[in-house]
């Protein structure tokens, strides 16, 4: 499972760095790593809702999907905005 999520990350973020150069659109360091701990984090809780899951603790999955998941699809929503009200007010 792990290889297969490697793979795709990898695949998705050479074509994000290649959509971006196409498009000339430069982005900050703040805002490459909020995003990557924003995709960390919710790399981290699919793997500890789905592991709670399958130990029968579904109250604690989705307890965890809850409180991980939400700050990480947060972070992530920050990344994207940071970036694209920037490239907005340049235009």
């Amino acid at each position: 499972m792990w290889m297969l999520i490697g793979i795709a990350l990898g695949v998705g973020f050479t074509a994000l760095v290649n959509m971006l150069n196409k498009r000339g659109i430069s982005v900050r360091f703040y805002e490459w790593l909020i995003g990557i701990t924003g995709l960390v984090l919710f790399l981290f809780t699919i793997q500890n809702f789905y592991t709670a899951f399958q130990e029968f603790y579904t109250k604690a999955a989705w307890m965890f999907l809850l409180v991980t998941g939400i700050p990480a699809v947060i972070l992530l929503a920050i990344s994207w905005q940071l970036v694209s009200r920037r490239v907005s007010n340049k235009a």
